[in-house]
């Protein structure tokens, strides 16, 4: 769950904060009009999986955001207390200041005649990024939407489509598939050109949707396997094609060795030396995901940063000794 800021005025959430939920959900602690992500997949393959896309570049979804938090009664409920007994705390301005604005209201405290004509929008940090410095720049003091109005246009953060596509982005789980290797990966030796290949039933597009309710929005990102590069985990290597970038084709990336073949595979590496010294040489294909989104009043993809992911395998690379007689 996505914790809201804490504020000196009472306006903190309090109690323990749950652990995330398994299927990606953010929320505010208390908040009724939460903002939720909940990942799903696309095709017939198998669920997502676990991995991370890792942005290509540097970029991050936003560290806070504001969006709707409480309804009237609830504030009045559970923040009315608070702030009475943290005003001391403050300036006698100050606390006079919070009492006009939260208590005497022109419907009453916390607008409580207005319960279900609009909500308290509050602060939400990012679970990822809470060590970020980012995440206290949401300090803006909790407002008031009315439904269907626009919040202040002079605060920053508020929660769009955009945003949740991008909150969306970090919520994706990428299937931790390994490359398959041909000769398997205990059986390579010196010089013997090694085919790689990933299978699209494993790499498929994946996506995850974030909404708000109360605001009737929603925004769903998705993510696909365009190539994949191989780092063959040591300089004693040549990789196919020479710049170890492997397309994206027909079944997926690269190709299953068809049997009999010679030659120089479309997607592969051959060993110069054996890996008997050095222990096995950590082998990685890492697939570059496409991210575009879709969202309310947004029916046309756009694009995100794209993303990457790989899942080390150790290979053992042997050498042949022939004798000559």
């Amino acid at each position: 769950m996505l914790p809201g800021i804490a504020y000196a005025e009472g306006w903190g959430d309090k109690g323990a904060h749950g652990d995330s939920k398994e299927q990606g959900d953010l929320a505010g602690d208390t908040a009724s009009a939460s903002v939720e992500v909940e990942v799903t997949t696309s095709g017939s393959a198998e669920g997502g999986g676990s991995g991370r896309l890792t942005p290509v570049g540097n970029w991050s979804p936003p560290a806070c955001w504001y969006a709707p938090k409480w309804t009237a009664e609830e504030a009045a409920q559970t923040r009315l207390d608070g702030m009475v007994d943290l005003s001391p705390q403050h300036d006698a301005d100050n606390a006079e200041s919070m009492k006009d604005k939260y208590i005497d209201g022109d419907h009453g405290a916390f607008n409580v005649e207005k319960n279900d004509k609009g909500y308290w929008w509050g602060a939400y940090k990012n679970p990822a990024r809470l060590n970020d410095s980012a995440s206290m720049e949401c300090t803006e003091m909790p407002f008031w939407v009315d439904n269907g109005d626009e919040p202040p246009a002079d605060i920053e953060n508020v929660i769009t489509p955009e945003i949740l596509a991008q909150l969306a982005y970090e919520e994706i789980r990428i299937p931790e598939g390994t490359a398959t290797l041909q000769p398997a990966d205990d059986r390579l030796v010196v010089n013997l050109p090694t085919w790689v290949s990933l299978d699209d039933a494993t790499f498929h597009p994946v996506s995850a949707t974030a909404s708000v309710d109360a605001l009737g929005i929603s925004a769903t990102t998705t993510a696909r396997p365009v190539g994949v590069r191989i780092d063959p985990g040591t300089d004693d290597a040549v990789t196919h094609p020479d710049s170890g970038q492997c397309p994206l084709g027909d079944g997926g990336i690269g190709q299953k060795r068809p049997a009999g073949a010679e030659g120089t595979p479309p997607c592969g590496v051959t060993y110069l030396r054996s890996s008997e010294a050095t222990g096995p040489y950590p082998f990685q294909a890492t697939v570059t995901w496409e991210v575009s989104w879709t969202g309310t009043n947004h029916p046309v993809p756009t694009d995100l940063p794209s993303g990457t992911f790989g899942t080390p395998q150790d290979v053992t690379v042997k050498e042949v000794q022939s004798v000559v007689r």
